[in-house]
């Protein structure tokens, strides 16, 4: 039977080194490699020959894509949770239910798709190592907490103009819901695996308690508070 062109280029891929086929997935291969290597070490130790090693390239095909470490981590941050407002913020402009439900909607969404993964590791990373490296901590207010308390500010606005929420300090209120998901990720990356198993926590139940407690707070009925 005649072959296909398309059959030609096929076997020709297959005979091509392993390291010539990938060219192209390169950069998503350097920044999972320096995902994983970051959340386990830390930036400070973590060099970057280890991370060509991971993503089986060679030094200096590393830095044909990331001119320096603190390149490659800005990358990271950028591709697995600044990268993604976007679609965040695009979601919070369609959401059609209430206000409580937004506010359960962001959190375990948050949890879902950054708490689950290994991305949940770089805020340990970067709280840890902040005071060694104040430019990539500059970096990660300016990408990640700054619009991320837009974000949140945005809920928060958007259940007071409704009526839903009282008026408070929003500067203070983001807090309040960035909070619990700060302490999960501590948690999980520090003493959770060390604490025994009495000790472990349902991230979802964890997350549906501190939602619970932010919309009702722990008194049974207001005037039960004395002033």
């Amino acid at each position: 039977m005649p072959t296909s062109p398309a059959d030609h280029e096929s076997e020709h891929d297959a005979a091509r080194p392993r390291r010539e086929r990938r060219k192209e997935a390169r950069p998503g291969e350097l920044l999972d490699a320096a995902l994983t290597l970051f959340v386990e070490k830390g930036f400070a130790a973590t060099r970057v020959e280890e991370v060509a090693a991971r993503a089986g390239v060679s030094k200096g095909t590393l830095f044909l894509y990331f001119p320096s470490k603190e390149d490659l981590f800005k990358a990271v941050v950028r591709e697995n949770i600044a990268g993604r407002f976007d679609e965040w913020n695009q979601e919070l402009e369609a959401f059609d239910g209430s206000s409580a439900d937004l506010v359960r909607y962001c959190l375990h969404s948050w949890w879902e798709r950054i708490g689950m993964t290994p991305a949940s590791g770089i805020t340990k990373l970067v709280m840890s190592e902040a005071r060694m490296f104040p430019e990539l901590a500059a970096f990660y207010e300016h990408e990640v907490i700054e619009p991320g308390d837009r974000l949140l500010r945005r809920v928060l606005e958007r259940g007071i103009s409704r009526g839903d929420f009282r008026p408070t300090n929003l500067d203070y209120a983001v807090y309040s819901l960035i909070s619990p998901m700060i302490f999960l990720l501590m948690w999980k990356h520090s003493l959770g695996p060390c604490c025994p198993s009495t000790r472990e926590i349902d991230p979802v139940q964890f997350i549906d308690t501190q939602v619970d407690l932010i919309l009702h707070g722990l008194v049974a009925t207001p005037h039960t508070l004395s002033s």
